[in-house]
């Protein structure tokens, strides 16, 4: 049996998957806010209710907002700030009295999509966060592939090329892809404007409902997305890429971001396909479940 754990802002999930893949348990609590103590009394009363229904132990992966450094072993760069410089790793060994597997959570919905999701049998899967923020992360052969310094696919924070203005990102940098294309990113352009303040959900019925300032911000959406890829094309040149996140539900993403991002790819075509992920909301915790190998579908060493 595989446990994977989702450690999201808002809630803690687990998931126990068979050995073949198959879904035995799910069960999801809020996250307790700012309380690092209470976050990892949390995780380990979620694994031990679950293996306690199930009658059986199984292996652990956590999926985290962040990574771990290699330098240190402590959390870095994650948007839950109680988690930020603490050995979350060793703590949760210690907790649960076995090793435990962590990665960013984009990299899981990556590896769960290329496992047995969207992007299954592709060589190289490029999985795309669209939420409150904007992450990525990489497959390669149905490997997670963490990169030098554990932040491969990290495309959110690079500047967005082609734009006059630079929004400050919370990263401290500014113009980040973040600040664009996320949620609150749409958001903000939407109301930069000139127009009334509008939540991403109510910018997407008034394109469909066919008001011309939300179509236009939608437009300018799409022409940045398809900037943004093209740059990740020219870099990793990805068989697949698979959009996840709240924004990744926009089934016009699909036909026309394609559409643009050729003008930006040094090629003359372009073979990557963008498909929504198979999974959904799963993925994350599907994918942490998956951290563990050999004999799955993926892992991450």
């Amino acid at each position: 049996m595989r446990l994977g754990i989702d450690l999201g802002g808002t809630k803690i999930e687990v998931l126990a998957l068979g050995a073949d893949g198959r879904e035995l348990l799910r069960r999801r609590i809020a996250t307790p806010q700012g309380d690092y103590p209470a976050t990892l009394g949390a995780i380990t009363t979620l694994v031990r209710q679950a293996e306690g229904e199930l009658g059986c132990r199984g292996s652990v992966g956590v999926g985290i907002p962040g990574a771990l450094s290699l330098a240190t072993g402590l959390v870095k760069n994650a948007n839950s700030v109680c988690l930020i410089g603490k050995p979350l790793q060793q703590d949760l060994e210690n907790c649960l009295e076995r090793p435990v597997r962590l990665a960013n959570d984009a990299n899981c919905f990556t590896l769960s999509e290329a496992a047995d999701g969207a992007a299954a049998g592709a060589r190289l899967v490029f999985g795309v966060i669209l939420g409150t923020g904007v992450g990525g992360g990489l497959v390669w052969n149905g490997q997670v592939w963490p990169g030098a310094n554990a932040i491969a696919g990290e495309w959110g924070h690079n500047p967005l090329p082609g734009e006059t203005e630079a929004p400050p990102c919370y990263c401290g940098r500014r113009g980040c892809v973040e600040t664009w294309l996320s949620g609150p990113g749409l958001a903000a352009d939407h109301q930069r404007a000139g127009n009334p303040a509008l939540s991403p959900e109510q910018i997407v019925a008034g394109a469909a409902a066919g008001h011309p300032a939300c179509e236009a911000t939608l437009q300018r959406y799409e022409a940045r997305l398809a900037r943004a890829l093209a740059g990740v094309i020219n870099i990793v040149d990805p068989d697949v890429i698979v959009l996840g996140g709240g924004l990744s539900r926009l089934a016009r993403l699909y036909e026309r971001v394609p559409r643009l991002w050729g003008a930006a790819v040094f090629s003359d075509s372009v073979s990557t396909r963008l498909v929504p992920p198979r999974h959904g909301d799963s993925s994350g915790v599907r994918g942490a479940a998956w951290l563990w190998g050999p004999d799955g579908p993926g892992g991450a060493g």
